[in-house]
């Protein structure tokens, strides 16, 4: 028995040899035998026992007298007295005066010694649990008391931190510059601030009337839908209101956030930022570059022929140190232009200036005309450069053939600048129903997750870890591209491993070419099946 701390305190060693043997061969454990009461009580002054017990006539000092002490330091203690059969007096008087928890007489019987032993422990365990449970009790009344005595205090106090609270939201409420309306689920209006009120043009009376549809229209997005949607919090994109006093429509965006998330019906409250000065400093912003993009491109066009007359000997012979500084100077107007042209291209694709001009084609041919084009870039590094095409060499697309070789040419080039001499490229085709599915995955470096999310932004050069000399338009002008097809492209990578860039053409798949094509093109661009 490993539990148990028990004190044994008899003079006589025979007895003490007895029951050692005894606790032995029942497996008891953590027993401590004394010959002497004084030297049992110092010792368990530093060490709580589970249990004592006593033979009654010791010389000194009897086994009711040190039971007597042992109580008062440890008066929850089981303690059993040894007594011979004249003395069953004392032992009753002892469970009276002592709290004895039993007596045994001499000589024992050995099974009923081992059980009493065992109860005792268990019975020592009991009651300090019990105590501790009655000081904790205790504690907790206490705390109980005190709190009752001091609820008055406490709940004008919290009724004071609440009415500054409220009356700090309600000033926010209502001198915040941006609009605020506070719906319901179903978009019903509840309340709105004075700059709501001053952004529709009514008063809040007239707004509560009106479904927040009927307030706000957003131009990708049912205002309604989102509110029914399982985010507590979003945030909705170009939307307007119609001002009834100016008659003009005002562009705004609006934070939702969720205020009451377990009840029945869930309410919102929407902030709406007037964001008409973003817009014209957008669209000043843009026409700017427009403009100048386009005043750039003359110059640089008729920099780029003069030296070409140059180098081509048009204009007489050079040398060669005038060739190599004049072909140097050609590719930095050349790398300029591209910028230029890149800009143009961003700002029709923002501006929506740009139409798409869709045609049927055969995707194939543009895969192998493409494929031959970055061939040799590929061999230049000796990658291994691959198409895998799984679909019918007949099917056609409808889309613009222009833009969408712009998309594969930028996701494949960047694949072989950012893949490593002897890597491996893999280009897939294929369709799923009407749609068609492009992907390009590399062996590469591959692209560290926090960069992930800004790939398609804006001038986004390459990762955190390594940026590239590009513009940083490639991508997010093939995802203006991607988008104005109502298409989706994506990005999945992991570092040291390697990139895959898809993009989804949905509903593109028109028909297929009559006829058979010649294999032998693609075949010579590495296409497989």
């Amino acid at each position: 028995m490993k539990n148990g701390k028990i004190i044994i305190v008899d003079d006589d060693e025979t007895i003490i040899s007895t029951l050692k043997t005894l606790l032995y061969v029942e497996d008891f454990s953590g027993a401590e035998f004394f010959a002497e009461p004084e030297l049992a009580l110092e010792y368990i002054k530093d060490n709580p026992p589970d249990l004592i017990m006593s033979d009654f006539m010791m010389p000194k000092m009897n086994g009711l007298e040190f039971l007597s002490k042992a109580n008062e330091m440890y008066p929850e203690v089981s303690k059993i007295l040894l007594t011979g059969y004249a003395d069953k007096e004392n032992a009753i008087r002892a469970i009276n005066e002592v709290g004895l928890y039993k007596y045994i007489t001499k000589p024992w019987d050995n099974d009923d010694l081992i059980l009493s032993i065992k109860n005792g422990v268990e019975r020592s365990y009991l009651l300090s649990e019990l105590r501790q449970k009655i000081d904790e009790l205790e504690v907790a009344n206490k705390k109980l008391e005190d709190y009752s005595h001091n609820l008055e205090t406490i709940v004008a106090e919290r009724t004071a931190d609440l009415t500054e609270s409220n009356a700090k939201l309600q000033g926010i409420f209502d001198n915040c510059a941006d609009g605020i309306i506070l719906t319901d689920e179903k978009g019903n209006i509840e309340q709105v601030n004075k700059a709501c009120e001053n952004l529709v043009g009514v008063s809040e009376n007239h707004i509560k009337k009106h479904n927040l549809s009927e307030i706000v229209t957003a131009e990708k997005h049912n205002i309604l839908d989102c509110l029914q949607t399982e985010d507590n919090s979003f945030f909705v994109r170009d939307c307007k209101i119609h001002n009834k006093l100016s008659e003009r429509d005002i562009p705004i965006d609006i934070s939702f956030a969720c205020i009451s998330e377990d009840a029945i019906v869930r309410r919102f409250v929407g902030v709406m930022h007037d964001i008409t000065d973003r817009k014209e400093a957008d669209q000043l912003r843009d026409d700017f570059i427009a403009t100048l993009t386009h005043d750039l491109r003359t110059p640089l066009l008729a920099a780029i022929q003069t030296l070409k007359f140059f180098l081509d000997g048009s204009i007489g012979e050079i040398t060669e140190k005038q060739k190599t500084l004049l072909s140097t100077m050609k590719k930095s107007n050349e790398d300029l232009l591209g910028l230029v042209n890149a800009l143009l291209e961003v700002y029709k694709y923002d501006a929506a200036k740009l139409k798409l001009c869709k045609t049927p084609f055969v995707f194939k041919d543009l895969i192998s005309q493409t494929y031959a084009e970055l061939k040799p870039l590929a061999d230049n590094k000796h990658i291994d450069f691959e198409v895998d095409y799984q679909m019918s060499d007949d099917v056609r697309v409808n889309a613009d053939r222009a833009e969408i070789r712009r998309v594969i040419c930028n996701l494949c080039g960047n694949a072989i600048n950012y893949t490593n001499n002897n890597g491996k490229i893999n280009v897939s085709v294929k369709s799923q129903g009407k749609d068609l599915i492009f992907t390009v995955q590399d062996n590469g470096n591959g692209i560290p997750k926090e960069d992930i999310p800004n790939m398609f932004n804006r001038f986004s050069q390459g990762t955190s870890r390594k940026r590239s000399t590009g513009t940083g338009l490639g991508l997010y002008l093939s995802r203006q591209i991607i988008e104005a097809h109502n298409g989706k492209i994506w990005l999945e990578s992991k570092l040291n491993k390697g990139s895959e860039f898809s993009f989804i053409l949905p509903e593109s798949i028109v028909e297929e070419k009559e006829g058979k094509t010649d294999e032998s093109a693609v075949e010579k661009a590495g296409a497989r099946h």
